[in-house]
């Protein structure tokens, strides 16, 4: 009896959470779309709104500018959901790879309906597309650099940030 009474919140919170994941995927379109930096990032953000973090987490670069998973998908435990706002993106090559420049900025409805901003820059790459031999490698996000910002969403993108 008191293994039925530990187990039974313990398999109603698990039921909840998974809910709360099946909800999000249901009512939100998959986008998958690595054709530039812009369109990556959309697509990350896209899959922290679904909850889908090993697909968010894939979509950086070998080097993870974000640590490892566990505190990555830990760092949106409480978010409910995000959105995104894109300023202008340069893109430029250098040395054998394409690089883009995002200016982002972000709004977090975390639970309990708390609100935060972020405004920051991301860098995406590609290498020449036309020399990759299988498998290919299509755009990955090299960096990432957020920090807190005041809001409104549409005031928080910077006016430009660096590809390397």
């Amino acid at each position: 009896m008191r293994l039925r009474s530990i187990m039974l919140p313990l398999l109603a919170a698990a039921l909840a959470a998974l809910s709360a994941e099946v909800r999000a995927q249901e009512s939100i379109p998959y986008v998958d779309d690595r054709s530039d930096g812009a369109a990556l990032v959309r697509s990350l953000y896209n899959a922290i709104n679904r909850k889908e973090y090993a697909r968010a987490y894939a979509y950086f670069g070998d080097s993870k500018p974000v640590g490892e998973f566990k505190a990555f998908a830990d760092g949106y435990a409480k978010t409910e959901s995000v959105d995104i706002r894109i300023g202008k993106v340069t893109t430029e090559g250098a040395a054998g790879s394409i690089y883009s420049a995002v200016p982002v900025a972000i709004k977090s409805v975390e639970q309990q309906g708390k609100i935060r901003f972020f405004s920051g820059c991301y860098v995406a790459r590609i290498s020449n597309p036309s020399p990759q031999v299988p498998p290919f490698t299509p755009y990955q996000i090299e960096t990432a650099r957020l920090e807190a910002a005041e809001g409104p969403i549409d005031e928080a993108i910077p006016g430009e940030c660096n590809a390397p």
